[in-house]
């Protein structure tokens, strides 16, 4: 079975999927949804209950045309169980060192998660494949224009906040990707099993990606 992050697949379509505190079942409807609109990379956070189950399931069902990796993994003990699962990346809310070193060491690519210019750089020289700019809310699109002005070899991907009203302008300001997380899942329409809805709410955001 084949674990490997596809960097093809995820410059389709540079939008990380955020799901958190959904059921399996509700996961197991999405996940066809949200291939079948265009979106291409999603992760399904730690702190779900169930995350490992669901993980190994998506890898193994549903991992044709989806990148599937494990958010929210702050310990290592995190990131044994989200690799033990098939996770094919990791997403960290923070920079824990440990985490990021042993990704890189196992050839995973991971987005560790930083705020300041210096924790971003620190992030990259680490071996981040990306650097999650978080909590990007209260920081907006100027930040990573301005992280960017100096560091433009780091890739970005700023998160919380983000979309489809804003997520242009995080593009034009040099983001490399960005992960949107309820903003993408609509809860009333998960809700509802409008699986139909749900996907051309999908759709609405792949039509908006826009390339800086």
């Amino acid at each position: 079975m084949s674990t490997s992050f596809s960097w093809e697949l995820f410059s389709k379509s540079p939008i990380v999927g955020i799901i958190r505190g959904l059921s399996f079942d509700e996961v197991r409807q999405i996940l066809p949804v949200y291939r079948e609109a265009g979106l291409t990379t999603i992760e399904i956070t730690m702190n779900t209950l169930g995350a490992e189950a669901m993980i190994q399931y998506a890898v193994e069902q549903e991992r044709n045309g989806l990148n599937i990796g494990a958010g929210t993994v702050c310990t290592e003990d995190d990131l044994e169980k989200a690799l033990a699962a098939g996770a094919q990346f990791i997403v960290t809310p923070i920079l824990n060192k440990k985490v990021v070193k042993t990704c890189v060491k196992r050839n995973v690519p991971i987005f560790p998660g930083a705020f300041t210019p210096t924790e971003i750089y620190n992030a990259w020289k680490l071996g981040a494949a990306m650097v999650k700019v978080y909590p990007a809310t209260s920081l907006g699109p100027d930040y990573i224009k301005d992280v960017k002005a100096p560091l433009n070899q780091l890739k970005l991907l700023p998160t919380g906040g983000i979309s489809i009203s804003n997520m242009e302008t995080y593009f034009k300001a040099g983001a490399d990707g960005v992960g949107i997380g309820s903003h993408l899942f609509d809860k009333s329409l998960i809700q509802q099993k409008n699986w139909s809805g749900l996907k051309s709410h999908f759709e609405q955001f792949v039509k908006e990606i826009k390339f800086a």
